[in-house]
């Protein structure tokens, strides 16, 4: 018993310490509806028919469901406080009744079913988990189990079982995870594992070969739930979705060259002057790429197209542009505007193209 008491303590004082949360803020509503598993429960006490004392005995059940309604306020830090009604069943799988005299033919229900004061903490993790925000919780309350006819049938006549219904303090702990429905402002999906124990329940009766007798036998009552659900909050304002930086089209200017020149004509000058004032908001980068025709070797027009792209640079940083926005590219005679074959004095390949980005 000492262990289920120090279970029971460190359920209460389940909390995070620090974590920036996603706050819900004011009313909300939760439900959800899942799976349970009842612990081997243990038997203590006395049965007057026949007259034992009931030491080493215990029943075991077989997976069950459970349901949880919640009705709670949202702090806005993170914190939330509810109060919770839920319903707990398991079917009984073996028992152990009397040392095993009644050993075959396990029978009956193990239901419990009592409200909760939860105190929980959302933590916030910003977009790390895609939207997804964990959170962790305790409550205490008060829970009434329930044993209809859990032992042992061999036959109509040849039974033993255990009856009543008796409540007691309990407390859980809880953790779980919250998914933001973006369609429906403050709708959450939630999911979650709680583990609730209670202080102990008497069952207050027996039945043997169909007499029921009187009792007194203390069982154990540990469950360990997975619940899938829902939660709304009533004054979540619509998802805020950030925006998006504006997307300028990337622009592109052209500047023409004489042949077998790198020098800027007074046409070339006035459009680079253009492209200066032009780079406004969002322009973040300038490419500046040189090229010339098809005369002449490849690997001196390589260099032309870099001296080309370099006196254009010269003259944007004359007219303000920052030099760290600017990128000159050499590419010789590769991308032409208007293929040619070799040799050819091309003017509209002999150029240098702007781009800002």
């Amino acid at each position: 018993m000492n262990f289920k008491n120090t279970l029971l303590a460190a359920a209460l004082v389940a909390a995070p310490a620090i974590a920036q949360a996603q706050p819900v803020s004011g009313l909300y509503v939760g439900a959800g509806v899942g799976a349970n598993f009842l612990d081997k429960t243990n038997f203590s006490g006395t049965w007057d028919s026949p007259a034992i004392r009931l030491e080493g005995e215990g029943a075991e059940f077989s997976w069950g469901y459970v349901g949880v309604l919640s009705l709670g306020w949202g702090f806005g830090n993170g914190l939330r406080a509810e109060i919770e009604g839920s319903y707990r069943q398991n079917a009984t799988s073996s028992s152990k009744i009397n040392n095993g005299t009644y050993p075959s033919g396990a029978n009956g229900n193990a239901t419990s079913y009592g409200a909760m004061f939860n105190v929980l903490y959302d933590i916030d993790l910003g977009s790390t988990l895609g939207g997804i925000t964990p959170y962790v919780g305790a409550g205490v309350g008060y829970i009434w189990h329930q044993y209809s006819d859990v032992g042992n049938r061999a036959s109509d006549t040849d039974n033993n079982f255990f009856n009543g219904t008796s409540g007691a303090l309990g407390a859980q702990a809880i953790a779980g995870l919250s998914l933001p429905i973006s369609a429906v402002p403050g709708l959450a999906m939630t999911a979650e594992y709680r583990f609730m124990m209670t202080a102990g329940h008497t069952m207050d009766s027996n039945t043997y070969q169909g007499t029921k007798y009187p009792a007194n036998a203390d069982v154990d009552n540990a469950n360990h739930s997975i619940l899938l659900g829902l939660r709304y909050a009533f004054n979540a304002a619509p998802t805020r979705v950030a925006a998006a930086a504006p997307v300028v089209a990337a622009r592109t200017y052209l500047v023409f060259f004489d042949w077998n020149k790198a020098d800027l004509t007074d046409r070339a000058k006035q459009i680079i002057g253009e492209v200066a004032s032009a780079r406004g908001t969002g322009v973040t980068r300038i490419e500046v790429n040189g090229y010339t025709d098809r005369s002449g070797a490849d690997q001196y027009n390589q260099g032309l197209s870099v001296r080309r792209a370099n006196a254009v640079a010269a003259e944007l940083l004359r007219r303000g542009v920052p030099r760290n926005e600017i990128v000159t590219r050499g590419f010789g005679e590769a991308n032409p505007l208007v293929p040619t074959a070799d040799d050819v004095r091309e003017p509209q390949n002999r150029r240098v193209e702007i781009i800002l980005k």
